[in-house]
């Protein structure tokens, strides 16, 4: 489970939105709907506060999860729920609707820096279409929870976790992911006022879309009850999977069918409009960004496996030479910068993956392979972190990439250097999602590798990438200068050489019967080794005479 997770970032609510106390039809458009029963209440939260439930933390070996939040391209939420964790009570400063049966609690939401743009989200189908633009990317095989904060519903902190394959692990994660969102948000005095859950799987071969609802129907009630433990209600919990979403919340056939209701057209919602107009996209599925960085495999990787081999008996002689390393820092940061020129002169189109196939094109065996080993030392690394910005950010993060997928075979250790470069590059250009993927990915693979550790908790924390790039710009005018200071200080070495022969005699001993002056003299007179001494000698024994 890698976790991709974002920052937690306290913003202003809205301006409030028009309260509605009917639910929506699957399309965007809000037709009135007649009452509908009540659902029985969530049991955690049916008397009142409930028992803390003791938490253990997952037990799930291949990841966790991290708190999150900025608001993405809405952060306004009004979803129907009949149970009871939607109830005013639950949620302070909540208007009270007439219909307590399927009530709708109105929340706002800025799709732009501008805290005058607003969208509503009124149905679980919003909901459901708003996710991919709230992440960057669709979760594929993933839990989702997402912070509602405020009586408005304003969108907060979030955390995604990759869904467990193993059930007895379910109890664990459901009570570590709510305590860490819950907890994210108490840390930042804005302490959730309701969660919205997302369980997002694609069907298995013979199962249906239904069938995956009906499966993960524990996990999605664990993490209701886990929610309600700590005094905060889940308002909405779907289930995406095949085109479709269902809710875990609403029993009502006419708006929430059996066979679950098709999600809508990608790009033709309100929510697809408004982060069109904020110049928010969203990059496709987490499997595609994921593939993007994983290593090849096939006749290619074999071939690419034993000129890493080669390369690798050739660096330790190079290594053990005397100042070997820092020739080898050279010659990799040489090698880097004529890449990064060559990538730069050529830039691909067409699909993400047929980009990809260009940039592998762009590079041979040999090269991939002593860049690869050039990067496993850490000042080497750092140094190649200085293409962060301008126009070598993109030549470079199209680099890493092609790096990471060269590190095939026994080789796959090696690419969290790259992973951690195009991490850092697309959180440098400010491309969070796809930086917490590449991490996240290097993470998988190293957990302590410190470099990926800072720079995925600096993301998670909101921080500027700005300060770290002040220092990289630096370091790098501190290297051009170390490089450029004995090339300028050797040349007025070479033009004072010649200057101690201009007067040989200075070396030249006199001979043994020359007169000398006193002891101890510091005058012209003491100095005997020239005709010029002796004339002053002379002179000075005429005066002393006198």
């Amino acid at each position: 489970m890698n976790p991709h997770s974002e920052p937690s970032k306290r913003t202003g609510d809205s301006k409030p939105a028009t309260t509605s106390s009917d639910s929506s039809s699957p399309s965007p458009s809000n037709s009135p709907r007649p009452p509908k029963p009540s659902a029985p209440a969530n049991p955690p939260s049916a008397d009142g506060p409930s028992r803390r439930i003791a938490r253990t933390g997952p037990t799930d070996p291949a990841g966790t999860a991290e708190p999150a939040g900025p608001t993405g391209p809405a952060n306004t939420t009004n979803t129907t729920n009949p149970s009871a964790l939607s109830h005013p009570a639950y949620i302070a400063g909540s208007p009270t609707s007439s219909d307590p049966s399927h009530s709708t609690t109105p929340a706002d939401a800025a799709t732009a820096p501008s805290a005058d743009a607003q969208v509503t989200l009124r149905s679980p189908a919003e909901l459901a279409d708003a996710l991919p633009y709230l992440l960057g990317f669709y979760p594929d095989d993933s839990v989702v929870m997402v912070a509602l904060h405020g009586e408005r519903g304003r969108f907060g902190g979030r955390v995604r976790l990759g869904i467990p394959t193993d059930r007895a692990h379910w109890p664990d994660v459901a009570d570590q992911l709510a305590d860490c969102l819950i907890s994210a948000g108490q840390e930042r005095d804005e302490r959730p006022a309701a969660i919205i859950v997302y369980l997002c799987q694609e069907p298995t071969a013979g199962e249906s879309g239904k069938d995956v609802k009906d499966r993960l129907r524990p996990l999605a009630q664990r993490l209701r009850t886990a929610c309600g433990a700590l005094d905060v209600p889940v308002l909405e919990a779907l289930c995406l999977s095949n085109g479709r979403f269902w809710s875990y919340c609403c029993p009502d056939f006419r708006c929430c069918p059996a066979e679950g209701t098709p999600l809508v057209m990608p790009g033709t919602s309100v929510m697809a409009a408004a982060a069109a107009y904020a110049g928010m996209q969203v990059r496709g599925s987490l499997k595609e960004m994921e593939a993007r960085l994983r290593p090849r495999t096939g006749p290619r990787a074999a071939e690419q496996e034993k000129v890493l081999d080669t390369a690798a008996g050739a660096l330790v002689p190079r290594m053990l030479r005397r100042d070997g390393a820092a020739a080898v820092r050279r010659d990799t940061l040489k090698l880097a910068g004529a890449m990064i020129h060559r990538f730069r002169q050529d830039t691909p189109s067409g699909s993400n993956r047929a980009r990809d196939a260009c940039d592998d094109a762009l590079i041979t065996d040999a090269e991939a392979a002593d860049l690869i080993l050039g990067l496993q030392d850490r000042v080497t690394r750092d140094r190649a972190a200085e293409w962060m910005d301008g126009s070598a950010a993109a030549p470079a993060l199209r680099l890493w990439r092609a790096l990471a997928r060269r590190c095939a075979g026994g080789y796959a250790e090696h690419a969290v250097a790259p992973l951690t470069l195009a991490g850092w590059v697309c959180w440098s250009t400010e491309d969070g999602p796809s930086a917490r993927v590449a991490l996240s990915c290097a993470l998988a693979i190293d957990p302590d590798y410190t470099f990926a550790q800072l720079l995925h908790h600096a993301i998670n924390e909101g921080l500027d990438p700005e300060p770290l790039r002040r220092c990289l710009r630096e370091q790098h005018r501190e290297a051009v200068a170390a490089t450029e200071v004995p090339a300028s200080s050797t040349a007025p070495a070479a033009k004072e050489t010649p200057r101690p022969t201009k007067r040989p005699g200075q070396t030249r001993p006199g001979p043994a019967g020359r007169p000398r002056g006193p002891r101890g003299t510091t005058g012209p007179g003491s100095r005997t080794t020239d005709g010029r001494s002796r004339r002053r000698a002379g002179r000075d024994g005429d005066r002393s005479r006198r």
